[in-house]
């Protein structure tokens, strides 16, 4: 989420106010939101080694060297675009 939107997702309660720090999938358009800024952020590499849907990433290459190179490929895109993946998912 851009920093400038985050006052945008700002909620009030009896306690405290709050807001996101990153996207939450409950608002309207963010998962279409999420799925273009994927299809941008890895253009050169869907189809080719990585098909993704949503919040889901396949990553695919025919050989284990391939595999070992897609692999540092993707992650370099998402460090590029300060992006994090989230092991727990």
């Amino acid at each position: 989420m851009h920093p400038a939107d985050k006052e945008k997702t700002t909620f009030i309660t009896e306690n405290a106010n709050f807001c996101y720090k990153v996207m939450p999938f409950g608002l309207k358009n963010a998962e279409a939101t999420y799925q273009r800024l994927m299809d941008k952020v890895f253009q050169g590499q869907i189809g080719r080694n990585i098909e993704i849907y949503v919040d889901d990433m396949v990553l695919k290459s025919n050989s284990l060297a391939d595999h070992i190179a897609d692999l540092a490929e993707i992650f370099g895109e998402l460090r590029k675009h300060n992006m994090r993946l989230n092991p727990e998912k």
